[in-house]
């Protein structure tokens, strides 16, 4: 698989169809993606709109809470972060499965990481069960992250457990929203 970032696109159209033209970020990318190509066979793009990911420094924080939490009310570290997932909001799809074939595709979904969840839900259409999929913090952008963190330190601050400071909490929110401000900039250029 190639991913690369574009920065413009436009189309054309000529004798032998429509043409839609785009631009990497990087020189030299457009010959690279290009020379790969075999005229023999058809490919697929998806195109979806550039989101930072989130901080290590975040990641770090977060399981620093999580480890906390565990302690404070005697469940495992995973346990406390995947109850938070459900909670960031934006992070999940639900789809209609057959009955029969719940249990292989949850566990089949829930092997992609730790914070890959599901739950489910009754079906209006016979023999099926949606199931929602929730994805983990590891495809998190900086605002979902925050959100996630946010939760944890609520209910840190609830246990009597120290977190950050308002000061430093605001000083790495800030930092979160600043990458959010720079990515939406990313998309005028």
């Amino acid at each position: 698989m190639i991913e690369l970032n574009i920065v413009e696109a436009s189309w054309s159209m000529d004798a032998s169809g429509s043409w839609l033209k785009l631009r990497p970020e990087l020189p030299g990318q457009a010959q690279m993606v290009a020379g790969e190509f075999d005229p023999q066979k058809k490919y697929t793009v998806t195109i979806k709109e550039f989101r930072k990911k989130r901080s290590l420094d975040a990641n770090r924080y977060l399981w620093t809470l999580c480890n906390k939490l565990s302690i404070k009310v005697g469940i495992p570290p995973e346990e406390v972060y995947r109850h938070y997932i459900p909670d960031v909001g934006d992070n999940s799809d639900t789809i209609c499965i057959p009955d029969a074939a719940v249990k292989r595709f949850r566990a089949g979904w829930e092997n992609n990481g730790l914070g890959w969840c599901t739950e489910i839900m009754a079906s209006k259409i016979p023999g099926c069960t949606n199931v929602i999929c929730y994805y983990g913090s590891s495809t998190y952008d900086t605002k979902q992250m925050a959100r996630l963190i946010d939760l944890v330190v609520e209910d840190c601050k609830q246990q009597g457990i120290e977190t950050l400071t308002p000061e430093e909490l605001d000083r790495m929110a800030l930092e979160w929203r600043q990458d959010e401000k720079g990515n939406e900039s990313d998309k005028d250029t």
